[in-house]
């Protein structure tokens, strides 16, 4: 419905986190803007709150700000955002692999709605990677590949409940490996 409000998603690495955020930018027909905190500034932060204000005045449009790695936001940048996170001004999509109670502003916290992701399982980095297989045009159907189940399930195994990571091991394995004289991986 289009109803999103401030959220904090966290967990660990390629559970799904980004992915979410993406989703919700497809689905909004509000202004989405993503930053880095990694190499955002309190400028970049009070320029997304400036056009968020100016759109919501002029186009009576919501701002929703995907922030990618929060807890690497320090207190100043946090303290520079909460004013438009209280009045609306902004949504927050906020995406973490650290325990937000420990690194992020307790006024932004409670502004927030916090969603814990969990590790996913073998299963699913299995999924995954099989529709990777299958996929001529974003993954690597485009090629004759050749894997074992057990393979695949030790990839999985070795990925640990990152998604990301069973899928970067199945692409290095698959494109470092010669094509037979068939064409096949």
């Amino acid at each position: 419905n289009d109803q999103v409000r401030s959220i904090i998603l966290y967990g660990p690495p390629g559970t799904g986190k980004t992915t979410l955020a993406h989703i919700i930018s497809k689905k909004t027909k509000g202004r989405f803007v993503r930053l880095n905190a990694v190499n955002a500034s309190v400028k970049d932060v009070r320029e997304v709150i400036e056009r968020a204000e100016e759109a919501r005045s002029l186009y009576e449009q919501k701002t929703i700000l995907f922030l990618d790695e929060v807890h690497r936001f320090n207190r100043a940048q946090q303290d520079a955002l909460l004013p438009a996170v209280e009045r609306g001004v902004l949504i927050l999509v906020g995406a973490t692999t650290e325990n937000p109670f420990h690194h992020v502003n307790g006024a932004l916290l409670s502004r927030s709605t916090l969603f814990q992701l969990k590790p996913l399982t073998v299963e699913h980095a299995m999924q995954a990677m099989n529709k990777a297989l299958a996929d001529k045009n974003k993954g690597l159907g485009f090629l004759d590949v050749e894997v074992s189940d057990d393979a695949l399930r030790h990839i999985a195994t070795m990925s640990g409940g990152d998604i990301r990571k069973s899928l970067n091991a199945l692409e290095f394995a698959v494109m470092a490996e010669s094509p037979d004289q068939d064409g096949k991986v």
